[in-house]
């Protein structure tokens, strides 16, 4: 037996008519009969093509200021019986049903309604019924009618409709037509219960839309997608397609910088999640200078981000290094065209909007949820815990190492000093043996440590981190404390002449 349906009735419901008008004209062309009312009853009509309204078929006019107007089983019989079961076609014969074997439908606007901020009473009347209720029943019968869910499935539609002569369609379109329609509909319930749950019910319950096939994931054997739409985020302005280890750069180098917004120009590198090297200076020219001296090597081939517009002179400095991504808010005009011609060169103009404050990740047999680690101490957070205060550059350098630390894998240590990162220990399974790799490195790259302060992302359990810090001419740090020693600590630092504040604050990445 032949599963391709031929379409000789449509329902069409739409709240959005946008690129209906071809769909209209090709279901015209080939006969069909269409069936409407209101909005979309009007549009069809202005079109010059004849229309069937729902209400003679129903017997039953719009109500209840249009919240009911689909919903009868004249309509969802003729969705739902199904063409090869004879006691359907008993049935819809007998109560004069006529057969509906295509339903197009665009819901009402809810996500868009409540990212306006509209008030509740608007945003409930936006909650689609009868739209939801088609498109679930159409779906269910796509072994005989087609669905049509929303404005993205029209290109398709309207390719079925015109490659064949009499409209009609395969099993395997139906059911593709079918797959899309529920996930149109959890989609949008999904976003319905997020509105009314506000957080109290704890579940996992995610809806993304869009979705980007990557080339691979974290390796080449490894599929990658990404789920979300980077458009809402970035401009993009030339370069090759973003990859899997990209976007996790890139991630991290946004909410690095995020740290900065307020803070004069500001440049950042980072390679493999974590910053090997960012400082705040009077211009962004210095501020890359100053960023790339503190490792150039890791330097190539990263990651690199502006918290300010970039000019010709840093431009053209940048356009020495090989690197994968360029953000910034903004560029010149030259300045854009010069970092273009490297082709491969992803450039990247941000957007400031409103980031997700949910992290998930997947483990075991789950999924694990947190907040994102939002908090950012200032120099009212800190508590002097020694005999010696800090001086007002080591405050100030204590909250720029603190910022960079809460960015940087566990364990870590960051030194810094003149709004600069040093070095930083990263993702060490000890806190020594990140201090001492931090110190390592800032001397392979020429700095002197004397006057620099050091932040930890955890307590010290024990004295010997602020002695080696010590030993190296550090002169301030900062720590969340909370441990039982924590004594230890301070008794060495001010047996030494050496600042310490702790923030109450810890600040673990893994």
């Amino acid at each position: 037996m032949s599963t391709s349906k031929t379409i000789k009735s449509a329902l069409i419901s739409v709240y959005d008519k946008t690129g209906l008008e071809p769909i209209i004209n090709r279901l015209n062309e080939l006969g069909v009969t269409i069936y409407s009312t209101g909005g979309t009853q009007a549009f069809v009509e202005s079109l010059g093509v004849a229309v069937e309204r729902v209400e003679d078929l129903t017997s039953y006019p719009s109500i209840l200021g249009g919240r009911v107007k689909t919903l009868h089983p004249k309509v969802f019989g003729g969705i739902l019986n199904r063409r090869d079961h004879s006691e359907d076609q008993g049935q819809i014969a007998e109560f004069e049903i006529p057969e509906i074997d295509l339903v197009i439908v665009d819901l009402y606007p809810f996500e868009a309604t409540v990212a306006s901020g509209a008030s509740h009473e608007d945003i409930i009347e936006k909650i689609d019924i009868g739209g939801i209720s088609l498109i679930r029943a159409a779906a269910k019968n796509y072994q005989d009618v087609v669905i049509i869910p929303s404005q993205e499935q029209y290109e398709e539609f309207l390719n079925v409709l015109n490659s064949n002569a009499n409209g009609s369609s395969t099993l395997e379109e139906r059911k593709n037509f079918a797959r899309d329609a529920f996930h149109v509909s959890s989609h949008y319930d999904t976003q319905i219960f997020h509105y009314f749950n506000q957080g109290e019910k704890v579940t996992f319950n995610e809806s993304v839309k869009t979705n980007q096939v990557l080339r691979y994931g974290e390796n080449p054997h490894q599929k990658g997608i990404f789920h979300g739409n980077l458009d809402d985020i970035f401009t993009k302005l030339h370069g090759k397609e973003l990859s899997y280890n990209n976007l996790l750069d890139v991630d991290a180098a946004v909410l690095l910088l995020n740290e900065f917004k307020a803070d004069g120009p500001t440049f950042a590198i980072l390679k493999h999640n974590n910053a090997c090297g960012v400082a705040t200076r009077n211009t962004i020219k210095e501020a890359y200078e100053v960023a790339l001296a503190a490792d150039p090597v890791s330097a190539f081939g990263g990651i690199l981000i502006s918290n300010t517009e970039l000019d010709l002179e840093t431009a053209t400095m940048i356009n020495e290094l090989f690197c994968e991504v360029v953000i910034a808010p903004g560029f010149q005009a030259e300045a854009l065209e010069l970092l273009k011609s490297k082709k491969n060169r992803v450039i990247l103009q941000q957007k400031f909007v409103q980031l997700p404050t949910k992290q998930f990740r997947t483990i075991l047999n789950g999924v694990l949820e947190q907040d994102k680690d939002l908090l950012t101490e200032t120099v009212a957070d800190f508590r002097t815990v020694t005999k010696v205060a800090p001086t007002a550059q080591e405050m100030e350098d204590m909250v720029f190492a603190n910022k960079l630390v809460k960015h940087t894998k566990s364990n870590t240590i960051i030194l810094a000093k003149n709004n600069q990162l040093l070095a930083s220990g990263t993702g060490q399974t000890s806190r020594v043996d990140a201090l001492v790799q931090a110190i390592t490195k800032a001397k392979a790259f020429n700095f002197d440590l004397k006057g620099a302060v050091m932040a930890s992302d955890a307590f010290f359990p024990f004295p010997d981190c602020v002695e080696i810090a010590h030993n190296e001419g550090i002169t301030a740090v900062v720590q969340p404390g909370g441990s039982i020693k924590d004594d230890l600590s301070v008794n060495y630092c001010d047996a030494n002449g050496l600042a310490m504040v702790m923030t109450g604050n810890r600040h673990f990445k893994h």
